[in-house]
């Protein structure tokens, strides 16, 4: 093994950039000029930056996290500098030589590592009485103080969808949004924040083109279907009852997920798939995609931060963590919490795939468990996308023809379609993405490397 570790592509490497901006600015200090003192071994990256100050400024990632952290003031995690000396040595191994990090990278590293084996023991149990509430009858207490409060918002939705249906869908056309951000408002009230955010989506589908009035009477069915769910939640069956409770916005500690009493682990060697980041301004989230090499089974890993914060775990589509996950409760799991890494994270292979009518079933499987599931994620192989024509959107074809699936509307603002345009060059290919209802929203292409979209 290189006494550096796994190389990362330069694709990983832009992957994890935060923005436009960042990549280029990281790509300008891809380059030797700039950098001092750097270095790597089997689980970090360091060096020195040349900036506007007398000082340099010092960046140093483990790449085994990844983390980064860098003495400059930017907000932005990776910052640029971090970005350009990751460039500098997944482009160049002789620009980054082999040696022991200087005591200022160390310490960093060897803070990160110790926290990190702290995590590990706390989520293999060993740190049960922190996850146990101070005072447990008032925590339960709360608990069925909350099921009542969601229990008065889930009847007075189903009130104010009786007398939309009674009315007539046509009243809802004139209402506009303050109806339905008045409701969505109570049920936050009601401290179901599931339930708001779906009343809120009711409030565009009349401005969502011809025929809304279907899309509407669909949407009204799925949101009375989760109301009844949730208010006859003891007959229903455990893992069932657990996608409603996390559907109108009741969620399950990582912790105990990892570590409680009904907890299970699944190891195996995960192939990170994607990463995508979202920011509203509020609230910063980050989703990463994983497949097991052995179950063949999908996971999502969801992080969140405040606006401006960087988020701890950052994984680049291509690589592969031997690793424990555990999923969260719920009659088809998806979302899982991270447990125990025993190995650092490697580049991986590209990911065998399915055709379209095999990712069309998996989506009808998926649904049948979990009814409100607007997506599942698959990985399509040997398909050809072709671009707008004769009135058609952009659409994935099967390399023998036969079948087609179109993209999701919104994927049409992305210039990433015109770069998996490019990578395909009219050939098969190998695209990672979630298949719904809407249609296929590519993420991730791999040529042979992996190239987020």
């Amino acid at each position: 093994m290189n006494p550096q570790g796994e190389r990362w592509t330069t694709d990983q490497v832009l992957a994890m950039a935060p923005d436009d901006a960042s990549r280029k600015a990281g790509g300008k200090l891809a380059a030797p000029g700039p950098w001092s003192e750097t270095g790597a071994d089997g689980g970090a990256v360091w060096g020195q930056c040349k900036g506007s100050g007398k000082k340099p400024y010092q960046a140093v990632i483990d790449v085994t996290g990844p983390a980064f952290k860098c003495s400059c003031p930017s907000r932005k995690f990776p910052c640029k500098h971090a970005l350009g000396l990751l460039l500098l040595w997944a482009g160049d191994p002789g620009e980054v030589p082999a040696g022991e990090p200087p005591q200022w990278a160390g310490e960093w590293l060897a803070g990160r590592r110790e926290r990190a084996e702290r995590a590990a023991g706390a989520a293999a149990g060993g740190s049960a009485a922190a996850r146990t509430p101070a005072d447990p009858e008032a925590a339960r207490r709360r608990a069925e103080r909350r099921l009542q409060r969601i229990d008065a918002g889930a009847t007075e939705l189903e009130q104010r969808l009786e007398d939309l249906l009674r009315t007539g869908l046509t009243a809802a056309e004139g209402a506009g949004y303050s109806a339905w951000d008045e409701t969505a408002a109570r049920m936050v009230d009601a401290q179901a924040p599931g339930l708001a955010s779906r009343v809120r989506e009711l409030g565009s589908v009349v401005a969502s083109g011809a025929n809304w009035p279907a899309r509407m009477l669909e949407e009204c069915a799925l949101l009375h279907l989760l109301d009844q769910g949730f208010l006859g939640r003891e007959r229903l069956p455990a893992a069932l009852a657990a996608t409603v409770r996390s559907r109108v916005g009741l969620t399950t500690d990582a912790a105990d997920v990892l570590a409680g009493p009904d907890a299970v682990t699944v190891r195996d060697r995960w192939l990170v798939l994607a990463q995508e980041d979202s920011d509203d301004g509020k609230l910063t989230s980050r989703r990463i995609f994983l497949r097991g090499e052995r179950t063949g089974r999908m996971a999502l890993h969801l992080s969140f931060g405040g606006a401006g914060r960087p988020l701890d775990l950052a994984l680049p589509p291509g690589l592969v963590l031997d690793a424990d996950l555990a999923y969260y409760p719920g009659a088809r799991p998806l979302r899982a919490a991270l447990g125990e890494r025993h190995a650092p994270a490697a580049p991986g292979p590209v990911p065998p795939g399915c055709g379209i009518d095999a990712a069309l079933a998996a989506y009808g499987d998926a649904l049948r468990d979990d009814p409100w599931l607007d997506s599942w994620p698959v990985v399509l192989a040997d398909v050809t996308p072709v671009p707008p024509r004769d009135g058609a959107g952009w659409q994935l074809a099967d390399a023998d023809g036969e079948s087609a699936l179109p993209l999701d509307p919104r994927a049409s603002g992305r210039t990433g379609l015109w770069q998996l345009a490019a990578i395909s060059g009219g050939a098969p290919i190998t695209v990672f993405g979630e298949c719904g209802h809407r249609g296929f929203l590519p993420l991730t292409a791999w040529d042979p490397t992996p190239v987020s979209l």
